[in-house]
């Protein structure tokens, strides 16, 4: 038996971050980035609670978020005595600001009610929806998935006005995360009817809208689908996990500090192949649905192999278009340090929470391989 249930609730379309003011006696502790705070931004979201609220704005967070800024995070949270998070940033704020929920009611405050609210100012994780945070042991080189339905947000708010200034770096990357997002829930062993109808539409929406917002990111109606596009794939994720392409991102990004939607950009083709396992079935059930999702975008696909190629192909001119690094040494990465590392990552990505869900069971000699193949131009 399978058990599908959707618990955020999704505000989404014009004003609707003006649903905010209905708050009122909130203590809320809003978790962002020091950009949002800088550049005034983060107005947009206390302007709507500041009347009826009090308000503390915690910024401390950086990418990748260390265990050390949550637990900041934490005492702040605690010696305010908040009764609200509001996440506003990209994966980062939200992901932090999940894990600061989840250790505050399991440790210090156990049974607190905190209503969680979260705000995207990206469009890419899609963290919005999911039961994910990935946590960062900055000396000693790890990411730690977080993964339960107590961090999971009440209300997510989707608002194209909030990313239509972002750069053409962080929308490439985030986008190509999100379609990254999909591919893998896709062809996850737990994938089901309702994550791949998820997965499929948001598959469509960023193949459709990516490079419209890469070359004009005022473009609000590509901006707002590829935001919905991202809390799509968030939803299929959350119920059918990843795979492999994010086990090695998570565990390369660690040791590599590449942004994350680059290093998941860089893999997709090699992971994409390696799935298929075209040599050892041609006709295999990931290798058709890779096939399928081809289909989905108007490529040739008469049969898996060819199917395979032309999606394949497809994602290497999207990431070319999109001005992106095709391999590790593309990207600036010395071949003195990517050997290294190569071990170490390779053992970090097969113990991922996320591989575990990979649709063909991989080796560390197999992990190996991805990166070698990945580290040289493609």
């Amino acid at each position: 038996m399978e058990k599908i249930r959707f618990s955020t609730e999704i505000w989404t379309g014009d004003a609707a971050l003006q649903g905010l003011s209905n708050f009122s006696d909130q203590r809320v502790f809003v978790v962002t980035d020091p950009f949002m705070v800088k550049s005034g931004n983060i107005a947009a979201i206390t302007d709507q609670l500041s009347e009826k609220n009090e308000i503390q704005i915690f910024s401390d967070i950086v990418p990748d978020p260390p265990i050390t800024k949550i637990t900041l995070g934490i005492e702040a949270l605690n010696k305010f005595k908040a009764t609200m998070i509001v996440a506003v940033g990209g994966g980062s704020a939200i992901d932090a600001a999940k894990a600061m929920k989840f250790f505050t009611q399991r440790i210090v405050k156990p049974q607190a009610e905190i209503t969680f609210i979260a705000i995207p100012t990206t469009s890419g994780t899609g963290s919005e929806v999911t039961n994910f945070s990935v946590i960062t042991n900055s000396e000693a080189g790890v990411k730690y998935p977080l993964v339960t339905d107590a961090i999971l947000p009440q209300i997510a708010i989707l608002d194209a006005d909030l990313v239509k200034t972002a750069p053409q770096n962080i929308t490439v990357d985030t986008g190509m995360d999100v379609l990254t997002h999909c591919l893998e829930a896709y062809v996850s062993i737990n994938a089901n009817d309702f994550s791949d109808a998820l997965a499929e539409k948001a598959f469509q929406l960023v193949f459709e809208n990516i490079e419209r917002v890469s070359k004009d990111g005022s473009d609000i109606t590509a901006r707002q689908r590829m935001h919905n596009a991202s809390c799509i794939a968030g939803m299929a994720f959350n119920l059918a996990n990843l795979g492999l392409n994010h086990g090695i991102a998570h565990a390369a990004g660690a040791k590599l500090h590449i942004p994350h939607g680059r290093l998941n950009t860089i893999l997709l083709p090699q992971i994409i192949t390696y799935n298929a396992d075209l040599a050892s079935d041609p006709n295999n059930l990931t290798a058709q649905k890779y096939c399928n999702l081809a289909r989905l975008i108007g490529l040739s696909a008469s049969n898996p192999r060819i199917g395979i190629r032309s999606l394949t192909n497809a994602i290497i001119q999207l990431r070319r278009k999109l001005k992106m690094p095709d391999s590790f040494q593309s990207y600036g990465i010395k071949q003195e340090l990517f050997e290294k590392f190569k071990d170490d990552i390779a053992e970090a990505a097969l113990n991922d929470g996320t591989t575990a869900a990979n649709p063909r069971k991989p080796t560390k000699e197999d992990v190996i391989t991805i990166l070698e193949e990945s580290f040289t131009r493609n």
